[in-house]
């Protein structure tokens, strides 16, 4: 299956949201850095659900494009990061994320549009 970055944010998007991430933004990084095309960010309500979130996204994303390169903070489950290249993923507990506040360190970053997969998902449900 040949997914494009975007398309493969969205489904990241959808996955998260069906495991109850709260808070979830994509912000398109294409024109602040080269570290990634987007940046995940999302909510876990506890350490548990932290790492749920992650096993969840690595058990259900594809990755014939998009392996995942680097996994880091998933025994602490504060902040767990998993970067598949172009597209990074911060899965915070409410306290680390409101700290390293990455949607106004990247303030430059557009957020993307949302609405539309949250009302898809939530018409399926």
């Amino acid at each position: 299956m040949d997914f494009s970055t975007k398309d493969f944010a969205f489904a990241a998007v959808r996955l998260l949201h069906e495991k109850k991430a709260r808070d979830i933004v994509l912000l398109d990084m294409g024109q602040v850095t080269l570290l990634a095309d987007y940046f995940l960010i999302c909510t876990g309500s506890s350490r548990i659900q932290t790492r749920a979130l992650c096993d969840y996204l690595k058990e259900k994303l594809p990755d014939e494009e998009h392996r995942l390169l680097r996994l880091e903070g998933y025994q602490e489950g504060n902040w767990i990061l998993l970067d598949f290249g172009e597209l990074i993923v911060h899965i915070f507990l409410p306290e680390e994320r409101s700290f390293y506040n990455l949607e106004r360190l990247w303030g430059g970053a557009e957020r993307v549009d949302l609405d539309c997969l949250t009302l898809l998902s939530d018409s399926q449900s």
